[in-house]
């Protein structure tokens, strides 16, 4: 049954176990053991040695031991264990049944909560993610086999220092991801492992081992029995890595063709144009590393030209054109992002900043223009505008490139004057509101509406006419 626990009979066979652990120390004898030393957050070493003093093995596991290697500050601190979860219930006072029947029991250390899960084996995979069945093992082998990739399962204490049987830390030298054995297999276990491969090859700046990016381009359409919500999770930290453009790869391996095909129709759609140098996809990749590593104005370099492939017409002289795709472009965006399980303020903010990623591109800018824009695009997306325009530029080609800088240099710069003397950009800045004009004996509804856009359409063209005595006056010849 899906999900269901396979408890190891209390019989076990002592040999059985013995013969574990010999083969463990044999393997540690043969180099998995190391000089490495990892400073344990003092809640992790409590539940460590608490396990230890009672008789069972406890290593922190996983990530935390990967990024301390490399320098990397961990977020979180798992342990492993041969404790069984009762055993590590009934030796802490505060514990949380968080993933029990996979043999997770959360500790809490004072406020801090710590993953303990016992050794493991898991059984057959049916749905490309849960194993049908959990089985608790004696040794720590058998549980770090299972694991994704050998970067990832490594084991530490104080006492036995680095425990290293997959050859993690060859991998770390050799900036490589590698899967714990049959790369296939480990993929066919949990599918989302080919795009975690990526995204770890993206967050480190590893290349993915040969044998292991083969099994991923043979079984990246298993990858479309993963939920929306899983596939967002990964997309996000890969492109908000030090190297989002690395999303290559998961064109190259046929990942984004299931997840994201819009891309890859970008991946294969020319610009013979003056202003560019790359495709259009290649384009997007650079644009991305050229904006800083947030969600948002990431996910607005992928998407701020997803609708060119669309919009594309080639002249007479071979030259290939995209009118009005900025709003192709924002209708796609928040098709996907809603595919994908996006919040709402997420896909509205990102659209936003699609639809006028090249607003103003070729508009010498004054203040009645700029504070139109403001007023248009919106007071919360429109200082991360400066971003996406810049980003954009630095991804085409060096023709004109100055200038197009010196453009948003000076839109930025006028934005500033209208931000520093605070002058009236939208209907919240006006010095007549509603009720003012409900005074004046206009009824409530759809006409205070109207009649306050008029005045503000006034206000954004002359900033000095915001005045409440001025706006009064003109709201009377407005109700006649």
């Amino acid at each position: 049954m899906h999900g269901s626990m396979a408890w190891k009979s209390e019989a076990l066979n002592f040999v059985w176990e013995r013969k574990a652990v010999v083969r463990m120390e044999e393997k540690r004898n043969q180099g998995g053991e190391s000089s490495v030393s990892i400073r344990i957050p003092a809640g992790a070493m409590e539940v460590l040695k608490t396990l230890n003093g009672a008789g069972y093995e406890a290593y922190v596991v996983g990530g935390c031991v990967r990024d301390s290697i490399l320098g990397r500050e961990p977020q979180d601190w798992d342990v492993t264990t041969s404790a069984r979860p009762e055993e590590v219930k009934a030796l802490f006072r505060r514990t949380i049944d968080t993933g029990i029947q996979h043999g997770t029991v959360t500790v809490m250390v004072g406020k801090e909560g710590y993953e303990v899960t016992t050794y493991r084996i898991d059984g057959k995979y049916e749905d490309n993610r849960h194993p049908s069945e959990v089985i608790f093992t004696p040794s720590l082998e058998e549980d770090l086999k299972r694991r994704d990739f050998t970067i990832n399962a490594m084991a530490y204490n104080d006492g036995e220092g680095l425990v290293d049987l997959f050859g993690g830390m060859e991998d770390v030298e050799k900036k490589m991801i590698r899967c714990v054995g049959d790369p296939k297999a480990r993929f066919g276990e949990d599918a989302l492992r080919m795009m975690r491969a990526v995204r770890f090859s993206a967050q480190l700046g590893y290349e993915i081992e040969e044998e292991t990016k083969q099994a991923i381009r043979d079984l990246a359409p298993n990858l479309k029995y993963v939920s929306a919500e899983r596939i967002h999770a990964e997309l996000v930290k890969l492109l908000t890595s030090d190297h989002p453009d690395y999303l290559r790869t998961a064109y190259e391996t046929g990942i984004t063709r299931v997840v994201l095909p819009e891309f890859d129709v970008c991946m294969e759609t020319p610009q013979n144009h003056p202003h560019h140098c790359f495709n259009v996809g290649e384009h997007t990749l650079e644009a991305m590393r050229q904006v800083p590593a947030d969600k948002i104005l990431r996910l607005t370099m992928l998407f701020h030209d997803i609708g060119k492939p669309r919009c594309v017409s080639v002249d007479e002289q071979g030259i290939t054109h995209f009118h009005g795709h900025p709003q192709v472009s924002s209708r796609m965006t928040g098709e996907i992002l809603r595919r994908l399980k996006f919040d709402n303020e997420t896909i509205d903010l990102t659209c936003k900043l699609v639809k006028y990623h090249d607003y103003g591109n070729d508009q010498e800018p004054d203040l009645r223009f700029v504070r139109r824009a403001v007023n248009r695009i919106g007071e919360e997306a429109f200082p991360a505008i400066f971003q996406v325009w810049r980003a954009d530029v630095l991804a085409q080609s060096e023709y004109l490139r100055e200038e197009k800088l010196a453009r948003i240099d000076s839109w930025q710069e006028l934005y500033g004057k209208i931000m520093a003397e605070h002058q009236c950009i939208s209907l919240k800045d006006l010095a007549l509101n509603g009720k003012d004009l409900i005074s004046l004996g206009m009824q409530p509804g759809k006409a205070i509406g109207d009649c306050l856009q008029t005045l503000l359409e006034e206000v954004l063209d002359e900033p000095e006419r915001n005045t409440k005595e001025y706006l009064t006056e003109r709201a009377k010849s407005l109700l006649g």
